[in-house]
């Protein structure tokens, strides 16, 4: 595996990821454009989230309040957004509406990815009055909590202002990864590893057992075509690092002045020898900070926190019976 961003690349502007029309309801998804499908989840992953939300709503008798609506009463919904942010999750609402119904296809007039504003509505859905109920709840958490990842994620890129990539991290909500780093994507920033697999990575904890030079070693033996990543919290690591030739480097919790003297050892490094790691920075970086860190020179910025610290985008459904 290659590094996540080559390294040629260092130092571009990196634009927003322009969201693509994205058709409504279950049969289009398997055409959606490219950028498009990059902004949404796996399906499977999609599918199963949604049947465990479900289940965990209705279990074990379904929903008890929509059985005493009249036989056949109909309505039309719409999907307001009550505050400023990005829209995700949109497969996810899909998905709710059409495991609880196959009738009632939801009609999308903002995409995924797409900056919305309060007031706005997002989408329309007409059919059974007790389906759209029973779907309600579970389509407006998962739009709610994912549209809430891509709006924090949007403000870290706007901070950037186009100095280095935001990326995020392994900190997700378990059992939600992949729709939480689809959100991350939905908002204009950039995937970190998805789990253990992807790539080696050695941080401090690993570095208490071996050496950076031996741990790159290994690992090229071991793990063949595999990017090697190196957590430094000193330059003695970071040139450590360098001679290993790592394929990326993680400063950990240094100051924009620390980070920008590490990023000035790896110019001197390609500059001697052609070989040029990945750099990220990460640790406590802040809305506050994130652009201090963004003229550093490095590539890429990481931050747990608009996963984990996310607030709920505000959205509702306002539904109007059909007479």
């Amino acid at each position: 595996m290659l590094p996540v961003t080559d390294p040629a690349s260092c130092h571009r502007q990196y634009p927003r990821v322009a969201p693509v029309a994205i058709p409504s309801g279950r049969a289009g998804r398997n055409t959606l454009p490219l950028v498009s499908r990059l902004l949404h989840p796996p399906r499977l992953d999609v599918r199963a989230a949604v049947e465990r939300a479900l289940a965990e709503d209705l279990y074990p008798f379904g929903d008890l309040s929509a059985t005493l609506l009249p036989e056949g009463a109909a309505a039309i919904a719409k999907f307001r957004v009550r505050e400023a942010g990005v829209l995700a999750g949109t497969a996810c609402a899909d998905e709710t509406f059409a495991q609880v119904d196959p009738a009632l296809p939801i009609t999308w007039l903002s995409q995924e990815g797409d900056r919305v504003q309060p007031d706005q509505v997002i989408a329309t859905v007409e059919g059974s009055l007790e389906s759209i109920l029973i779907a309600e709840r579970t389509a407006l958490n998962f739009m709610g909590h994912l549209s809430g990842i891509a709006s924090r994620v949007a403000q870290f890129v706007d901070a950037a202002a186009g100095g280095c990539r935001v990326w995020d991290t392994r900190k997700t909500t378990p059992g939600l990864r992949s729709l939480e780093k689809a959100a991350v994507r939905a908002g204009g920033a950039w995937n970190h590893r998805g789990n253990l697999s992807d790539w080696i990575m050695l941080k401090d904890n690993h570095l208490m057992g071996v050496s950076i030079t031996d741990g790159v070693a290994m690992a090229r033996d071991r793990w063949p075509g595999r990017t090697v990543h190196i957590e430094c919290d000193r330059e003695a690591q970071v040139r450590e690092a360098l001679n290993a030739k790592a394929d990326a480097l993680l400063l950990d919790n240094m100051s924009p002045a620390e980070a920008k003297a590490c990023v000035d050892l790896v110019d001197e490094h390609e500059a001697a020898t052609g070989h040029r790691p990945l750099v990220e920075a990460s640790g406590g970086i802040t809305l506050d900070t994130i652009a201090g860190y963004a003229k550093t020179g490095v590539d890429l910025v990481s931050s747990s926190s608009f996963i984990m610290s996310a607030a709920v985008l505000d959205i509702g459904l306002d539904i109007d019976p059909v007479t």
